[in-house]
């Protein structure tokens, strides 16, 4: 194929995506080693690839065969991926990560292609576009063999294609490979001057691998084991430096198509981040746990009941909605921001209480962050009448979730709280436990979602779960059997009903409640059934074993950004617990 002509790279399915990430920034990767997606310096800032969003802007490595079939794998424990292609000639690889320790200024993305079985041919196409790809590589040079450019306010550094030809705005070459042989390319992308001298990339691939055998440890399950190491890698790549963690690594992949189901995820929500901390307490994983704690711990501190839902990893305020002019992933227009800036979320403060008090059990909580959970509680006290936006994030009601998982908190810190303090706190829990009775209880015997909504909700299973209520208690039965009959369909669970169609017709399945489940199954002692949903809903992925917030059970497909946070930290969390007999208090 001619340098001349640049290939095009059509967007996939996401099951066929992987994710390489540092903390800071993470890269989409497409099944012909192409890099569609990736923003910098930080998780919201402006994209230097957009081909994922349909715009422009990509860096790939791809056979040159005619014919290849795609497949590939992490290497265990860590965000290392290795692309994998059978051609007509043989096997080639090609390994992909995000250097380690991360630069907050510098992303170095790592790539050694290797011929597996047979001689390899690929090609290499570099075309960086900033700011959502408004921006070509400009003011190109070679010295030495090792390439430099600007793309508006990014500055980009290439070793390894000293031949590569300057093409339509892009660099292109192709790399022979004898059998056994491998081929290193580096690519360094800052927001500022690149100054200092090219690292060695085997330098670089040892610093990176032992970053994560350091950050991802083993994990004490024999449930789904390798599965739940990859989510405690997931989570991690996706946690920066200050502890803050991102719900998902991108924009506007549609939950449902035309639907205008399509979020800007790329920031750290309060409740995601105590999720993956209370994953990481039952896990043993205590920087993942100390990280959490300490983000969502400064953010109470700093703003009390007026908790946001959402903020950057940085912990600044989340800019609100504008629409980008690009075609999009199919089904969704572009999004940047997000709206829930403007939400109130009072489950937030119960799901912070359950994440410090699992932090507490582990003597992980410090006298900071005892006046934080202190913040949450009064928070509950001052606000837990008012309406609210909830989990789902809808219009504001008076959510009963909300005040059962508040309850759950409040029991959870009583337990390890001075005896007055305790006794304070479970007052209180028994008060919002009282209220969501009074008002919210159906007279089938189950919680319902609000005191004038009388719909089953699947995130009222972890009332019980989180021991808001106790598991034996009738509601509780009741709530389970009622979400299991009337939103489970294929050992998949729907969160609502939304109107009069089926399930599968108004939204996906959710993989959250579909883990959730289980863990209420578990809980009951019902531990067959609890492995059939936790098998079935973990399943809901391609090779690369990334999940999305939902599954669409007809067509077998996942919907919405990628990966999604929360999914992972409740896989985590449940393949961890299926392990063991249920606690009596957790």
């Amino acid at each position: 194929m001619p340098t001349s002509t640049l290939p095009s790279f059509p967007q996939h399915v996401l099951r066929e995506y992987a994710l390489l990430a540092d903390g800071e920034r993470g890269i989409v990767v497409g099944p012909r080693g192409d890099y569609v997606w990736m923003c910098l310096p930080r998780w919201d800032s402006e994209a230097v690839f957009s081909t994922l969003m349909g715009g422009p802007g990509v860096y790939a490595v791809t056979p040159e065969s005619s014919g290849y079939v795609w497949g590939g794998h992490y290497e265990e424990g860590s965000l290392i991926w290795r692309s994998r292609w059978v051609t007509n000639d043989g096997i080639v690889e090609c390994r992909e990560a995000l250097a380690l320790p991360a630069d907050q200024h510098r992303a170095v993305a790592l790539r050694r292609i290797q011929a597996i079985d047979g001689p390899a041919r690929v090609r290499v196409v570099l075309d960086a576009r900033a700011g959502f790809g408004k921006n070509k590589m400009t003011r190109l040079s070679k010295d030495g063999g090792i390439w430099t450019a600007h793309s508006g306010p990014v500055r980009l550094r290439w070793t390894g294609a000293p031949d590569a030809v300057h093409t339509q705005g892009a660099l292109v070459t192709y790399l022979e490979l004898e059998d056994g042989q491998t081929h290193d390319l580096v690519l360094e992308i800052a927001d500022g001057p690149i100054e200092d001298d090219p690292p060695r990339p085997e330098v670089l691939w040892s610093e990176t691998e032992e970053g994560w055998r350091v950050r991802v440890p083993e994990v004490e399950t024999d449930v789904a084991t390798r599965d739940a190491r990859q989510a405690i890698a997931v989570l991690t790549g996706l946690t920066s430096t200050g502890g803050g963690m991102v719900a998902a690594a991108t924009t506007s992949l549609p939950e449902r198509a035309e639907a205008g189901r399509n979020y800007d995820y790329r920031y750290s929500w309060i409740r995601d981040q105590c999720y993956a901390g209370q994953a990481a307490a039952v896990a043993g994983v205590t920087d993942l746990l100390d990280g959490a704690v300490g983000f969502v711990s400064e953010r109470l501190l700093e703003d009390g009941p007026n908790l946001k839902p959402a903020y950057t990893v940085a912990g600044q305020r989340i800019p609100d909605q504008t629409e980008l002019d690009l075609p999009g992933y199919p089904g969704s227009e572009v999004r940047i921001g997000n709206q829930v800036m403007r939400q109130f979320q009072l489950d937030a403060f119960g799901e912070a209480l359950l994440m410090m008090a699992a932090a507490a059990r582990l003597d992980r909580l410090d006298s900071e962050q005892w006046r934080a959970a202190e913040a949450a509680v009064a928070a509950i006290e001052k606000r837990r009448g008012e309406p609210e936006a909830g989990i789902w994030e809808l219009y504001d009601d008076v959510w009963s979730q909300s005040r059962l998982i508040c309850a759950a908190g409040l029991r959870q810190m009583a337990q390890v709280a001075p005896t007055k303090q305790g006794g304070q706190w479970n007052a209180l829990a028994d008060s919002l436990v009282s209220q969501v009775s009074q008002d919210s209880l159906h007279d089938s015997g189950r919680w319902q979602r609000s005191p004038t909504d009388e719909r089953v909700d699947a995130s009222l299973l972890m009332a019980a779960v989180r021991n808001a209520v106790p598991a034996d208690d009738p509601r509780s039965l009741a709530t389970l059997d009622a979400v299991r009959s009337d939103l489970g369909s294929d050992l998949y669970v729907y969160r609502f009903r939304q109107d009069e169609r089926p399930l599968n017709q108004a939204e996906g399945a959710f993989l959250l409640c579909g883990f959730q489940m289980a863990l209420g199954l578990h809980q009951q002692g019902n531990d067959a059934e609890a492995f059939r949903w936790f098998e079935r809903n973990r399943a809901a992925t391609g090779s690369p074993g990334l999940l999305t917030e939902e599954f669409d059970v007809v067509q077998r497909q996942l919907r919405g950004n990628l990966p999604q946070a929360f999914v992972h930290a409740m896989l985590l969390e449940t393949a961890c617990r299926l392990a063991n007999p249920w606690p009596s208090t957790s």
